[in-house]
């Protein structure tokens, strides 16, 4: 009595039970191959979302820097007086990984000064950076300005504000 019996002209290797019943199924490879598939495109999808993370922590960090950039530019173009030279501090709270400088320097043009502001990590690598030109009205040797209403010692005056 046989209890399997193979059925000729199957497009598949199942067996044929009797009574005209199929078994078939997959195979072992095809199964190692879907699971290898799905293993490499979970990876793929693992070290996407992972990337896109960092990227969106490292825009971030950019915006607020950029953001304190501007901020300390206002507030020497607030000061109205511009004194060469170098100045430097912390960032503070939200960015206490970068300090930040500010330069001035005089141009060619009395009156025009070139401002920079760089925001730089603690290694000294520079994270963002502006740059731009402002103008001071001159004070004449005399002590009045072209207005003739401003004298040296008001300007001294605002430049210790």
């Amino acid at each position: 009595m046989k209890s399997f019996a193979h059925h000729r002209g199957a497009r598949s290797s199942g067996l044929v039970f009797p009574g005209g019943s199929r078994l078939s199924g997959f195979s072992l490879l095809e199964v190692l191959c879907a699971v290898l598939i799905l293993g490499v495109a979970l990876v793929g999808i693992t070290q996407g979302i992972t990337t896109a993370l960092q990227s969106h922590k490292d825009s971030e960090l950019l915006t607020k820097a950029a953001v304190f950039a501007a901020g300390l530019m206002e507030t020497v173009k607030a000061d109205g007086t511009f004194i060469n030279g170098t100045d430097e501090g912390e960032c503070g709270s939200g960015l206490d990984q970068y300090s930040w400088q500010t330069k001035i320097s005089n141009s060619d043009i009395d009156g025009l000064h070139q401002v920079e502001v760089v925001v730089s990590d603690h290694g000294g690598k520079p994270i963002y950076s502006l740059q731009t030109l402002m103008f001071e009205i001159p004070v004449s040797k005399t002590g009045d300005s072209k207005t003739g209403k401003d004298s040296k010692s008001a300007k001294e005056k605002r430049r210790t504000r």
